[in-house]
């Protein structure tokens, strides 16, 4: 971190998405500067960084965005000059691990080579900065071990698990041959009234408001036999930032150690509005994965050795905070 004279700057990819607006809001607790790096886009809307976004004494005074992409090496470049950051987390790229069937080279493109032209332009700073690449779950595919930890083989069973296992290893080939401080936050499926509508703990929680407001009368899912170990996102970035607070850097697996399946988040989340999940879900072929993912569960002892950090919140509780989220939102818009 930086003297105590001046606040600590930090430099965000993604910080529109969930996990970025969460941590911009606990950096900003903390009393950083913040910089975020955004997509040029037709729309300026931005809805999870919006109270921010419109709030005069933060923004253009401790937050600040910065337009550029991950293919765009040259924006990058020159936004990490001008600000100096002492951390940089990236939690930018293609996350959707079903539409990475769909879009495999752009996952690639945007997932495993962004990363590499993150590395490749920290290599060359005066200053570089702590690193800090969100990972996923997604690496170890169909492991032979449950739970899995940092030393678990990595075996994807999808694009987008093939793109971050690519950048997971570079990341370790960087903190090893150049002596980056860079570490890889190994993360398990973690959800939040911010999470995007297309994935499926979303699609779910919404589904089960709707139904219950009576707009909605079904809802069609995938694979009701999959399994994840499923947290709480504000906690997780929480333990990002005291990943980059560690006099040595290394990888951890952040985890509540739990799994659960499908039809136990469904459980949840009607239970929430009082009606049985089995009266309104229904199979559709459509949403089943080419290829998915087995067993994933993590062991999250490193982190909580080491960082002092453990996952609190259940399922039930995450599922109905979402629920009375979406509830709230849909009341608003009548």
């Amino acid at each position: 971190m930086a003297s105590s004279e001046t606040p600590p700057v930090a430099v965000i990819t993604g910080i529109t998405g969930q996990d970025g607006s969460y941590l911009t809001d606990a950096l900003l607790e903390k009393g950083y500067v913040v910089h975020g790096i955004v997509r040029r886009a037709s729309t300026t809307v931005r809805a999870r960084i919006d109270h921010l976004y419109s709030d005069p004494t933060i923004y253009g005074q401790r937050l600040f965005l910065h337009y550029s992409d991950l293919d765009d090496a040259t924006s990058i470049r020159r936004i990490l000059t001008k600000t100096e950051p002492d951390e940089l987390y990236h939690l930018a790229g293609q996350s959707h691990v079903g539409a990475s069937f769909e879009i495999p080279e752009s996952t690639c493109e945007f997932t495993a080579m962004g990363t590499l032209r993150l590395l490749e332009i920290l290599r060359d700073l005066p200053k570089r900065p702590k690193f800090l690449h969100i990972g996923s779950s997604e690496i170890f595919g169909r492991p032979e071990q449950a739970p899995q930890n940092e030393l678990t083989p990595m075996r994807p069973v999808s694009p987008y698990g093939v793109a971050k296992a690519f950048a997971t290893q570079m990341v370790r080939v960087y903190r090893d041959s150049f002596g980056f401080f860079a570490c890889n936050a190994i993360c398990y499926n973690h959800e939040s009234p911010r999470r995007g509508e297309s994935f499926v703990t979303r699609k779910i929680t919404r589904g089960a408001a709707a139904i219950a407001c009576g707009t909605q009368k079904k809802l069609a899912l995938g694979n009701l036999d999959a399994e994840r170990d499923w947290g709480y996102a504000p906690e997780y970035v929480e333990a990002m930032w005291r990943m980059l607070q560690q006099p040595q850097a290394d990888d951890y697996v952040l985890a509540t150690g739990k799994r659960h399946s499908l039809r136990d988040f469904l459980a949840a989340a009607f239970d929430a509005v009082g009606l049985d999940w089995r009266d309104y879900v229904e199979v559709d072929p459509r949403y089943l994965r080419p290829n998915d993912a087995t067993q994933l569960v993590g062991d999250p002892s490193h982190a909580r050795k080491v960082l002092g950090w453990s996952a609190t919140t259940t399922l039930e509780e995450l599922a109905k905070m979402m629920v009375e989220h979406d509830l709230k939102q849909m009341a608003g818009s009548r």
